[in-house]
């Protein structure tokens, strides 16, 4: 299947195929397209596959830009496994309705580009998941018609700084919205199978010690769900993104907790998809900070 990326090189931004030699730049060939969110909102994607065929590779030396540039909604699930859930050890059971909370695109980076700690706190976590992208338009979307509404798949880690997201009674947004403290990509797999979520298994490693390890279908709230319960109070648009939830095992649950550090590498793997992989890196060295 092929799969297509955001991608810098020679001082320009351009999106095209991946392949193992390089990338295949296709946005030259489709002007009217400016970015993979316009091809999406066309249903450009076989359009895409079907103009790589054949193709030589472009560009051997670039840098991983988020997939869907400048996403109108970047929403996200949180404590969306039995596991997590227990986590919280409050004593609480499944809770009657999801919880939602928004993220900026600029607090996420590509893949292959370090995940920023900044001098502020140093409480930087990961969290492995993966992301939907809607591809079709809607509102009040019933939850078997979801799937229609995908157009890819990507990875997400949501990368968060966890004292901030105790600022505050009733909100996390801004312990998981600093800059490129979290990562999405490398590339969107064109969504065909439900099969490619239902049978999803999500393993993060830091530093190649698995810490997450658990499949979708152990979710609470089911991507069905989600897409049906968002599109209730808001219109789901082509390139909007929907992070769905991660599994326990998150550094800051470990006694004591297992914060990121610089020089560290966190892998998000999901068989079908790829491997989402970053390092760790401060904001500001240390004799700037």
């Amino acid at each position: 299947m092929t799969r297509f990326a955001t991608y810098t090189a020679d001082g320009q931004t351009f999106y095209g195929a991946v392949t193992d030699a390089g990338m295949i730049a296709l946005s030259p060939q489709f002007p009217g397209w400016p970015s993979l969110r316009e091809v999406i909102a066309a249903d450009g994607l076989p359009a895409l596959a079907e103009a790589a065929e054949g193709k030589p590779v472009t560009h051997r030396d670039f840098t991983y830009e988020i997939p869907v540039p400048n996403p109108e909604k970047i929403l996200c699930v949180g404590v969306n496994f039995p596991d997590r859930n227990a986590e919280y050890k409050d004593g609480s059971a499944q809770p009657k309705h999801m919880s939602l909370f928004p993220r900026f695109a600029r607090s996420f980076t590509g893949a292959e580009r370090p995940l920023i700690r900044p001098p502020e706190n140093h409480t930087l976590d990961y969290e492995g998941e993966v992301a939907v992208v809607i591809g079709k338009p809607g509102r009040r979307i019933k939850p078997e018609d979801a799937y229609a509404h995908i157009a890819a798949l990507t990875l997400c880690n949501e990368g968060t700084i966890r004292d901030w997201v105790r600022h505050a009674k009733f909100n996390v947004t801004q312990g998981k919205n600093w800059d490129n403290s979290g990562s999405i990509g490398p590339w969107l797999v064109p969504f065909t199978d439900a099969a490619q979520l239902d049978n999803a298994r999500i393993i993060t490693r830091v530093n190649g010690e698995i810490r997450q390890d658990d499949t979708l279908a152990r979710m609470m709230f089911p991507i069905r769900e989600e897409i049906a319960y968002i599109s209730t109070f808001t219109t789901l648009q082509p390139g909007d993104i929907i992070i769905t939830g991660t599994p326990t095992g998150a550094g800051a649950r470990f006694d004591p907790p297992k914060y990121l550090v610089p020089g560290d590498v966190v892998e998000v793997d999901v068989a079908g998809i790829g491997t989402l992989r970053n390092t760790v890196a401060d904001e500001f060295g240390e004799d700037e900070a």
